[in-house]
This record gives C-alpha cells, structure tokens and sequence, in this order.
C-alpha cells in the first residue's frame, strides 16, 4: 500500500508557506518568540482511528472472535492511507505526525496481525508457533524503523521490503478467508507459519515492491479506466473474501517477481539513491 510521509517538506530559502505569519507571535518587550507547538486534529484523528483497529483486533483475537480481528486490520490499512493524504492536501504536515504514524502501524500492522495469527492457527506448534509470530512482529518494527530513516534517500516508486499494511493484509486475509470458509484455523498451523514467516522477512529483505506513489490522480484519464475500476469494484463484492486475499498474495509476490526479472535482465533495482560526498571525490 502506497505511504505518503507525514513530515512537513522543508521550504524553499526565502519562501514563507502560507500559515508562516502565524509561526511566531511578539511578546510584551516586543521580541519575537515561537508559538507553543501544538498537534493538527484532523490528520492525527485518522492516525487514531486505525491504531484503535489494531487494539480492537487484539481484543477480538483474545476473544476468539478472529473475522472481528481480520477486518478490524483491514479498516486500520484504509486509515492508515488516507492520513498522510489528508496531511498533505490539507498542510497539516508534522514531526510529531509521522512518529505517530510510525507507533499507530506497529501496533495495528505489527503486533495485531503477529497476535491474530498465533491465536488463529499457530497455538497447536508451540514455540515454533510463538516464533514464527515474532519473526513477524520483529520483522514489522524493523521495516518501520527503516522507513523512517531511509524516507529522503529510498527511490519513491519502490518500497524496500514489503510494506508492513501489506503484510499485515496477507495475514487478515488468511484469516477472513478460512473464517468465511467456516474453517478452524488450527486445522492449517502450517500454512499459518509460513505465511507469517515469508511476511516478517519481506518486510526486512530489500525486494522491491511497487509503491503506486507515481501514479497522479490529477491527470485526465481514458474512459475505460473508469469502467475498469467500476469493473474490479464488482469483482470484489462478488466475494470479498476470497478476491481480497488473492489481490494480498498477488502483491505480496509481485515484488519478488520484480526483483527476479530485472536480476535476468541484468538490471537490478536499484533502491537507494547514492549521493556523492566531499570525501568520496577526495
């Protein structure tokens, strides 16, 4: 899934934003002091709403109420997409939004699906169960700690590593899928285990994955995009279940498929950009 950062772009030198005459106020001795910083209401509300689905999920998975859990996760993905866009559009942009961001995801795409998985279908293999769920839930945290320090350097049409909304898609769609199949989880540990494992270490593998961030919504485009979307809309109601979690392990795969085709070719992609320093031309 595509993520928007939710850091403040720098300005231009000698450009003033439009909200930069309320920055500063003047105090009684006529000296300008800085505003006390405050949080911006509407992006970090949608931050809220989908870290309460990640605790929502943990309580239905504790609860044993696991299609509750799935879906709680797959609400927090449409939240967590749509924060950043409306700090963007809105100028709302901040510090403290994006390590908000950062701490909301691991809950809802960290330790909610880890937790969701080991109660659904990896309590019957024991340590090997509670393993593969931390591979996972280590493998998130360490995905988001480096996004956050690779966001200015990364190349913005890839992800490096499986985003972690996405991974957690993979895992709330094995369990919408089995729930709607009316299917006990435990009956599948092994499956569970291995999709909970190649989740956590995609995450931290340095596979490409398209990240639709070049795709602008702004352009006119042809008809029939319009009727294709209409079209997979249909699609997906036929049987959400079934065409979500195809759509999660389609993407999940696509990465790898990306990956190795440019490695036949002979032209692997290239994810960080390189910056030449004074040392290097030294």
């Amino acid at each position: 899934m595509a993520k928007f950062p939710r850091r403040r772009p720098k300005n231009a030198a000698g450009k003033q934003s439009l909200f930069s005459r309320f920055a500063r106020r003047k105090g009684a001795d006529g000296v300008d002091r800085p505003r006390s910083r405050g949080i911006y209401l509407l992006p970090n509300a949608f931050t809220t709403g989908a870290l309460f689905c990640g605790f929502f999920a943990i309580v239905m998975a504790m609860n044993q109420r696991f299609e509750h859990a799935a879906w709680a996760i797959f609400v927090a993905m449409l939240l967590d997409g749509l924060d950043g866009r409306v700090a963007r559009l809105t100028n709302t942009q901040s510090e403290f939004g994006a390590q908000y961001d950062s701490l909301s995801d691991m809950v809802s795409f960290g330790a909610a699906p880890a937790l969701v998985i080991y109660e659904f279908a990896l309590r019957g293999l024991g340590k090997l169960g509670w393993i593969a769920a931390f591979v996972y839930c280590a493998g998130a945290a360490l995905r988001l700690a480096r996004f956050n320090t690779n966001i200015e350097v990364v190349d913005k049409r890839y992800f490096q590593g499986l985003p972690s909304p996405a991974a957690a898609s993979l895992i709330a769609g094995f369990v919408m899928l089995l729930s709607d199949l009316d299917v006990d989880g435990v009956l599948y540990p092994w499956q569970g285990w291995v999709l909970a494992a190649f989740a956590g270490l995609s995450m931290v593998s340095n596979v490409p994955f398209y990240s639709f961030k070049d795709i602008n919504f702004r352009k006119s485009v042809p008809f029939l995009a319009v009727f294709l979307i209409a079209l997979f809309l249909a699609l997906i109601s036929l049987d959400p279940p079934k065409v979500l979690f195809g759509l999660f392990v389609a993407y999940g795969v696509s990465g790898y498929v990306i990956y190795l085709t440019r490695l036949a070719k002979g032209n692997p992609v290239k994810l960080i950009e390189k910056t030449t320093t004074p040392e290097d031309k030294a």
